[in-house]
């Protein structure tokens, strides 16, 4: 029997519990021996312990110190000992992917909490390079924003740079009933596959984002309005753009060619 463990508010936990979603999870990321599996927030090995002996070997990073004694003997002291499971006691925040030092790309999985999820994805972009895809359970909400197309209400600016640098692709809910003790939320499964090469090219991803931003910050007024102080009614017109328009009407493109322009 797996050893429990009493969640905590402020790590954000909710224990995935529910073997049909367990293997259906699985089996979306279809782990193979040699690849480099890396888990964020591995809780108690619901995940961790069955993809560790499709792996033999992975990396996690568990910031609740008190669960890590508990997860080594779910998942068996022996693989502790054997270095196959490797744990690393750390603020993914603050945790620096190019350590590991792998010669593979990393494969990056993880029931991220809900309250950072948004902060985690984004530190991931600076390893980029590094990943060959992610898979993460997030709240709904943020799912159906990461992937939301333009004119839909969830369309954001999380939607928008998301996609700047990620193929994103919403696999499937996650109802409250999976977890323990039971969420307020439903959640919902998203794999990011970082873009070798981007599809959309700016030259300054900070400058590209604080634009992004500004447009967003807003979201009823037009962007004559919300853009007035970077952009004029005339540039927007010289590359196709209607000044009435608002943000969650525009492509990614359209918002690289207002980049373009103002720079």
């Amino acid at each position: 029997m797996a050893i429990q463990h009493h969640a905590r508010k402020r790590f954000g936990q909710n224990f995935l519990s529910d073997p049909s979603i367990i293997h259906r999870i699985i089996q979306s990321i279809n782990p193979k021996p040699g690849q480099r599996l890396i888990e964020i927030g591995p809780g108690l090995g619901a995940l961790t312990c069955p993809i560790l002996k499709l792996v033999n070997e992975m990396d996690v990073i568990e910031l609740d110190r008190d669960i890590v004694p508990k997860l080594q003997l779910n998942c068996g002291l022996d693989a502790v000992q054997n270095k196959q499971l490797r744990i690393h006691n750390i603020d993914v925040l603050q945790f620096d992917f190019s350590d590991l030092n792998y010669a593979e790309p990393l494969r990056i999985i993880g029931n991220l909490p809900y309250n950072i999820s948004t902060p985690i994805i984004f530190h991931l972009v600076e390893y980029s390079p590094l990943i060959q895809d992610m898979y993460f359970m997030l709240q709904k909400e943020v799912v159906l924003r990461l992937a939301a197309k333009p004119d839909t209400s969830n369309y954001s600016r999380l939607s928008v740079m998301a996609q700047y640098h990620f193929q994103v692709n919403a696999l499937f809910l996650v109802p409250p009933e999976s977890f323990e003790p039971i969420p307020k939320v439903e959640s919902a499964i998203v794999r990011l596959i970082p873009h070798k090469e981007k599809t959309i090219k700016v030259d300054d991803d900070k400058a590209f984002a604080k634009l992004v931003t500004q447009a967003f910050s807003q979201r009823r007024k037009t962007l004559r309005n919300v853009l007035k102080d970077i952009c004029t009614v005339q540039q927007l017109e010289s590359i196709g753009i209607d000044p009435t328009r608002r943000a969650q009407s525009l492509s990614l493109q359209q918002f690289a060619d207002i980049y373009k322009v103002i720079s």
